[in-house]
């Protein structure tokens, strides 16, 4: 269904609001996460697991100039769809109110500088780790632990630096107190009021996580069941992790672009990680799992499905998750 992935290159607004939980981040809601939908759509199915029995809500800001094409998935899942749009609103809003606009651009520069150094720490730290994890000795092992423990920490770091930064920003501006934003997200209050679900698809993951912040889409409708896949499974989580062992640029080392918004605890999805992560190899999957956890890594590759019901997660037949030990595990409830 126009299905792109979890793209990470190109523009985006740094944000619209805190990154911090919000009421909507309780972990009541029901939420099902899917693999990419372009060869194997299973979006139907999974509405009818959380109970849509009419209008379904779409979010397809990730695909920013592509927003518009939700016909294929109207048709898979064969029911009204109420399109909301955020990719197109933002631009309108944004238009109309140079002053926040302005404001979102400084904002980026500084976020993109906080990235950049993050990132900086993060490739020396995470070359240490994976020399001592190459080594052998009697001392090598507590030397592991505490490189490991460095990278966690840095995450962490990152992590409360963006939650901070959104928090002030949001302060200052209020964004969805401005009327230029105020007027979309009463029409996107109603439209969400007439759904029974809500389906969050993929594309450009920062480019969606800032749109749904923009309007304040998830407060505006707190109880509402969510399906969502790829870049729309990334940005509902605790943080949002980038990842590629073998990017076409760059270095392969897993990065935190930002904290999610918080719908769902404990899982770190991973689309299409059969083609982006070298899960043959037992150092780095060892290596991931360990720097994530107690978060569990799920590899959601077409077909993949991991439902939340507020409390546990069920995971359907056959799907994995990446083991601290460098093995694959069998993963079901959890």
């Amino acid at each position: 269904m126009g299905e792109k992935g979890a793209s990470v290159a190109g523009p985006w607004y740094p944000f619209a609001g805190p990154s911090c939980p919000t009421p909507h981040s309780q972990h009541m809601r029901r939420v099902v996460l899917l693999g990419p939908q372009r060869f194997e759509p299973c979006v139907a199915p999974a509405l009818e697991a959380v109970g849509c029995t009419g209008m379904l809500a779409v979010v397809t800001a990730g695909w920013q100039e592509r927003e518009a094409e939700v016909d294929e998935l109207a048709a898979h899942v064969e029911r009204d769809v109420v399109h909301l749009r955020l990719y197109d609103r933002a631009e309108s809003a944004l238009a109309d109110d140079p002053e926040l606009a302005e404001a979102l651009r400084q904002r980026q520069e500084e976020l993109q500088q906080l990235q950049e150094l993050y990132r900086l720490r993060l490739t020396l730290a995470l070359r240490a780790l994976v020399d001592l994890m190459g080594r052998d000795g009697p001392f090598v092992a507590e030397h592991r632990r505490d490189a490991l423990r460095v990278v966690r920490a840095l995450d962490r770091q990152h992590v409360g630096r963006m939650r901070r930064l959104g928090a002030a920003f949001a302060a200052r501006w209020r964004p969805t107190d401005r009327s230029s934003i105020a007027h979309h997200r009463s029409q996107i209050r109603a439209a969400l009021d007439r759904a029974s679900a809500l389906a969050i698809a993929g594309g450009h993951v920062a480019v969606l996580l800032n749109r749904l912040r923009l309007f304040g889409v998830l407060d505006l409708a707190p109880q509402l069941p969510i399906v969502a896949w790829s870049a729309g499974a990334m940005a509902l989580g605790q943080r949002v992790v980038l990842f590629h062992d073998d990017p076409p640029q760059g270095p392969g080392q897993a990065e935190i672009l930002d904290a999610g918004l918080a719908v769902y605890p404990r899982v770190v999805p991973l689309p299409h990680a059969t083609r982006r992560l070298r899960l043959g190899e037992p150092a780095r999957v060892a290596r991931f799992a360990q720097r994530f956890a107690p978060a569990v890594c799920v590899p959601m590759d077409s077909g993949a499905r991991i439902d939340f019901d507020g409390h546990d997660w069920i995971a359907a037949p056959g799907m994995r998750c990446l083991g601290t030990g460098g093995d694959l595990l069998e993963l079901r409830t959890f």
